[in-house]
């Protein structure tokens, strides 16, 4: 199972952009979807999570300008980023848990990483 990521790209503060990220198979279920980023010189983070049932976590330094929602039709995360500050800038990973069809266990899925640029 691939992760394809797309919507990363260069935008200037204020601006908004939106990360799309779907598996390359449909998955017999998925439990949790999220969006990770990671900076240079700094550990990966939580950007945002949304489990099942529609419950969302989101890091304390986009709540209110970042939105994740989920299209389990599609398998497919989106990331909505608005009012984009130049801290935003990194690379944002596609993260799912999730079972294949005639597996008895979850498993952990990334995406390869899509680039956000943030100028000021």
């Amino acid at each position: 199972v691939q992760l394809v990521e797309s919507g990363g790209g260069l935008v200037q503060a204020g601006g908004s952009l939106r990360l799309s990220c779907a598996t390359s198979i449909r998955l017999f279920s998925i439990d949790v979807m999220g969006w990770y980023r990671q900076a240079p010189g700094d550990q990966r983070e939580l950007v945002a999570r949304i489990t099942r049932n529609g419950a969302t976590n989101y890091a304390d330094s986009v709540k209110g300008r970042f939105t994740i929602s989920r299209d389990d039709a599609k398998n497919t995360v989106y990331l909505q980023m608005n009012s984009l500050k130049p801290e935003d800038t990194a690379v944002y990973y596609c993260n799912v848990v999730g079972r294949e069809f005639y597996s008895s266990t979850s498993t952990n899925y990334w995406g390869q990483g899509t680039q956000v640029t943030v100028s000021s």
